[in-house]
């Protein structure tokens, strides 16, 4: 079935994340036929649309000149013009700034269209080899060391498959944080270069990865696939957690290094623990020790 670009919508455009044989027909019939392309890098798209023979208008839309690119995209929405997003790879919206504009749409009451296209997360996972029934994405962690420790925390009991984005620069330390706050035997699969000529799936714990990046030097985009948590962790009632925290502080430790200590052998976090911490009385505002 094919028809043309309705007016007043937008078209959320798959594009591949590598392999440019991965696009689809529909979307290149789709990039040929609206009025407009946003695209996250012209320049990555120009390349795109030249292999393709795509000649339609191009213009920018990124993290850096949104807050000025959005409304007037929504006024030519509005007017009439059909438009197709694009990211760099993938599909708009995954961790690029494509959710504002399709969120403005709908506010709008503008019609939005899907183009399904090639997906690293699920690229990876598909081929990773852990349960794929149930998973989380996570996209990139935060950058900075307290941000991304204490999101990783709240991710601690997580059962179902997670699944990261990170950089080549940030994969050493990520994979240390990882080890620190997962356990360093937790499986791992880190998905290198999908769909590229050097496409690669490492498969082991998270110590072996760590120890296989040691002497090489991380190259390319990574998609961290991690098992999740194991269901085996003893469960306590509330009121023999209460006790082991009593137990602890008693003994010199402070509430949080007590909530952190006991994270480590039950189904709870950290932040769980600690706010049984303070519903036991006493001082306060120890988390941040």
């Amino acid at each position: 079935m094919q028809t043309d670009p309705k007016p007043s919508t937008l078209y959320v455009v798959g594009t591949p994340i590598g392999n440019l044989e991965d696009m689809t027909f529909r979307g290149v019939r789709i990039l040929q036929t609206v009025d407009l392309i946003a695209a996250e890098d012209t320049r990555h798209t120009g390349r795109l649309l030249q292999h393709f023979q795509i000649k339609t208008h191009l213009v920018s839309y990124h993290d850096h000149n949104r807050s000025s690119r959005l409304p007037e995209l929504l006024e030519q929405l509005r007017y009439g013009k059909a438009i197709a997003l694009v990211t760099d790879a993938g599909v708009p919206g995954i961790s690029d700034p494509g959710y504002e504009l399709v969120k403005g749409c709908v506010e709008a009451g503008l019609s939005v269209v899907p183009i399904p296209g090639a997906s690293a997360v699920i690229t990876a996972l598909s081929a990773a080899g852990l349960p794929t029934d149930r998973f989380v994405f996570e996209g990139f962690l935060p950058p900075k060391v307290h941000a991304r420790r204490e999101h990783l925390e709240f991710l601690r009991t997580e059962s179902r498959t997670l699944v990261f984005y990170a950089s080549p620069h940030r994969l050493r330390e990520t994979l240390q944080n990882f080890a620190e706050i997962f356990g360093s035997e937790r499986q791992i699969v880190l998905a290198r270069e999908l769909t590229k000529l050097y496409e690669e799936f490492w498969r082991g714990t998270i110590a072996q990865a760590i120890s296989h990046y040691s002497d090489r030097e991380p190259q390319g985009e990574y998609t961290l696939v991690v098992a999740g948590n194991s269901p085996e962790l003893p469960q306590f009632s509330e009121m023999e957690l209460k006790a082991e925290l009593q137990k602890l502080i008693s003994q010199g430790v402070s509430r949080s290094q007590a909530s952190r200590q006991l994270a480590k052998t039950t189904s709870l976090n950290r932040r769980q623990l600690y706010q049984l911490a303070l519903e036991m009385g006493g001082e306060r505002g120890e988390m941040g020790e």
